[in-house]
């Protein structure tokens, strides 16, 4: 009910038990006949509740009909809008009902509640709940129902006076609604300390409930965000909530606020990836006559794609040819001959206007790159963003035709398999793709992070790179529904400094598209601290959010998270040679030593599971090593060092073994030794025939090679056949950490 209907509703009520206008208990808030309050008070929030098949105490505001008895024990509560806290203000009370008793004590409360600054509203009665206790333990429970960012989140967790000093001691728990259910949330409650004593899981203590009964108020909850919903509320707080005699839990206090109505994010068309991916015609504005500058190097880069000979024009008012390619005058041209990509190497206020007249017209183009900054960042100081902006969310909105925008400050994106590249690098500050191209698709709110992850790991097999600038229209969570839809992608990572407006939900939802086709996802949050936030929107205009919120979201969908580049660089280098997540316990298999130990150590401490040997395993493994002339100088155990002793030979028959057992195996080559076949050509069959046996078991297999850049050679002759490479065993088993989402008890965290 509104808050209108609600002063409605109680105006009728008092004239039913002889209330008077001037009553000093009536109804204060004049001004919700002109406006929607924000502040939600108890009685409507009741409401809401008793509406969502929750409990809340049987209550009845103050001149209307109460329902209690002489003596029957109430708490009478004072209401104040944007009163939060009234026990603070002495605006709640226990007492035995009495009409005189009730009356008057209400008209003290209003006195302080005015006389501390709050508009007063209401005086509510509410029947007095016989709460459960379990002596010494905190029994009372705190839950807030929060609608931003991630849709609806539920926070859930010890409440009551003390609530903040109790959640610093016992964290809440969080569910995004949109990807919990109530099943799986009681899974979690179950384990936190409240759901404990409420179940009576500590020792000493009696059940104060039934699971049955907390399901049903977690299933209330999820319908009270789907009310709350439709009547433009943000919050709903619940404090305390308690179990009654029955172990019915019972919200007793509840309050909350509206917001207003924001637009729907509009995303961009369909179809936008395939336009960027593979472009059938290109046009290009902003190279100069004279050569040079960032222009003439797209434009460079651009000619080193095989697949657009021909495909590539420039806009040049005045010029029919320039560098040997045809030059259009404007952009009424592209009208009937439209490109799929059109890259805009304009200064901002230039690139701004040929949008507008691209989208006055109707057409010329299905995606726009604005190279440019200065539109909508700290350097815009004409407002030259919010205008853009607002024109693409109107002429979506209206149906019209609309391109989709990469940028601002869109550094470029490249396709390694067609040797396709837009960015302004020169070619001889950054390696040409290679041309294998691959299933890894690296997207990257930063262009620089983009460019140093293909500088120094140009072995990667990417199939796509895109740097998102400022993501006015295309966004993260556009390229990543697209890529959802790709069955060529089949690994995604993304460097991500914020979430803006829209974002964050439908990137959470996207992830669930990719990891439901089988396709992991990777993530490093950078801006992670204040400073770091600072920083990020400096640059990129990147939105700072609740961390931990973000992360709870994305990870519930199926992400997984860097906590480092460096962590996110050693779980590129296994998605790129082996999409699939791997799963399992970890063996490690080397010849030396040193790496024997310290493996051990870093599994003992990462949270990886580790594999184990049966007897009936040890037993072949025995054999095997007598095979090769080890015995007694290899201990048949895990992590198993065949020491410098063992050659290709042992160490492939070892692998073939120990696949059986391990679910991801590391193997670690020192190449030192004689009895490893090192040169760029004789490691060939070696590295083709452990890839043979990674098919064959269908398992994850790694390659360590700890050695300096006289075996980059030796390792490259892996990485040609598919397999992943590290130069140390650390590193190795922290890209495992990163995949599997292995809890890390202090190493390479």
């Amino acid at each position: 009910m509104n808050a209108t209907g609600q002063a409605a509703t109680r105006s009728h009520e008092r004239e039913r038990v002889g209330a008077t206008p001037d009553d000093p208990l009536a109804h204060a808030r004049g001004y919700a006949e002109e406006s929607r309050p924000t502040f939600i008070g108890e009685a409507e929030a009741y409401a809401l509740l008793t509406r969502a098949g929750l409990y809340p105490p049987r209550h009845a505001v103050v001149g209307a009909t109460l329902p209690f008895k002489s003596g029957e024990p109430v708490v009478l509560k004072g209401l104040g809008e944007e009163l939060w806290h009234k026990s603070e203000l002495g605006a709640v009370a226990f007492l035995e009902f009495g009409t005189t008793a009730v009356i008057t004590a209400a008209r003290e409360m209003r006195t302080r509640v005015e006389a501390a600054g709050y508009r007063w509203l209401d005086a509510l009665v509410c029947e007095r709940i016989a709460i459960a206790r379990a002596e010494g333990l905190p029994t009372e429970g705190f839950v807030s129902l929060t609608r931003g960012e991630a849709g609806w989140v539920a926070l859930c967790g010890c409440g009551g006076l003390q609530a903040d000093a109790l959640a610093a001691a016992v964290p809440p728990l969080r569910w995004p609604l949109a990807l919990t259910t109530p099943g799986e949330a009681l899974a979690e409650f179950k384990g936190h300390l409240l759901g404990r004593i409420w179940l009576g899981q500590l020792r000493g203590t009696d059940a104060l409930t039934t699971e049955r009964k907390l399901l049903d108020f977690l299933e209330g909850l999820w319908r009270l965000a789907a009310l709350a919903e439709a009547e433009d509320i943000a919050l709903l707080e619940l404090n305390p909530v308690v179990l009654d005699g029955a172990g019915l839990p019972r919200p007793l206090d509840a309050v909350g606020r509206r917001i207003a109505s924001t637009p729907r994010r509009l995303p961009p068309p369909e179809g936008f990836l395939t336009a960027l991916r593979a472009p059938h015609l290109v046009a290009l504005a902003g190279v100069s006559d004279k050569g040079g500058g960032v222009g003439y190097t797209i434009l460079e880069n651009l000619r080193r794609c095989p697949d657009l000979a021909g495909r590539i024009c420039l806009i040049k008012p005045g010029r029919t040819e320039l560098f040997g390619l045809p030059c259009i005058s404007d952009l009424a041209a592209l009208h009937d001959l439209p490109v799929d990509l059109l890259l805009l190497a304009l200064p901002a206020p230039a690139a701004v206007q040929t949008v507008k007249a691209l989208i006055a017209q109707g057409g010329g183009a299905n995606v726009v790159g604005l190279v440019a900054g200065g539109i909508g960042d700290g350097a815009d100081t004409t407002g030259l963003g919010r205008q853009l902006a607002q024109l693409l969310r109107e002429t979506r909105a209206a149906g019209r035709w609309t391109p989709t925008i990469l940028g601002p400050n869109f550094l470029g994106h490249w396709v390694p398999g067609t040797q396709l590249d837009t960015s302004f690098i020169p070619a001889d500050k950054l390696a040409l793709p290679v041309p294998t191209g691959g299933g890894l698709a690296l997207l990257s709110q930063s262009g620089a992070f983009l460019l140093s992850r293909r500088s120094r790991a140009p072995h990667l097999r990417f199939g796509l790179g895109v740097a998102l600038g400022n993501q006015m229209d295309a966004a993260l969570p556009d390229f990543l529904h697209a890529l959802a839809a790709d069955d060529s992608c089949r690994a995604v990572a993304a460097y991500v400094e914020g979430f803006g407006p829209g974002h964050l939900l439908a990137t959470a939802r996207a992830v669930i598209r990719l990891r439901g086709r089988g396709v992991p996802v990777l993530m490093h949050r950078a801006g992670r601290t204040t400073a770091g936030q600072v920083a990020a929107a400096s640059h990129t205009g990147a939105m700072a959010g609740d961390i931990e919120l973000e992360r709870a979201l994305l990870e519930r969908a199926g992400a997984r998270f860097a906590p480092s580049i460096a962590a996110f660089d050693a779980a590129l280098e296994w998605l790129s040679a082996d999409p699939r997540l791997p799963a399992g316990p970890v063996a490690l298999l080397t010849n030396a030593g040193f790496e024997s130990v310290n493996g051990s150590d870093y599994l003992a401490a990462s949270g990886l599971p580790t594999a184990t040997l049966d007897a009936e395993v040890r037993a072949e493994l025995a054999a095997l090593l007598g095979r090769h002339q080890l015995v007694g100088l290899v201990n048949p155990q895990l992590p198993l060092d065949l020491t410098p002793m063992a050659g290709e030979d042992a160490f492939l028959a070892a692998v073939d073994l120990l696949c059986d057992t391990a679910g991801v195996l590391v193997v670690g080559l020192v190449p030192f030794t004689k009895r490893l076949n090192t040169g760029p050509v004789e490691a060939v069959p070696f590295a083709a025939a452990l890839a043979r046996l990674r098919e064959t078991h269908g398992k994850p297999l790694a390659i360590v090679v700890d050695s300096g850049l006289d075996y980059a050679a030796y390792r490259q002759a892996f990485r040609d056949a598919g397999l992943p490479v590290f130069d140390r065993v650390e590193t190795a088993l922290l890209g495992l950490q990163v995949l599997t989402g292995a809890k890390s008890l202090g190493l390479g965290s």
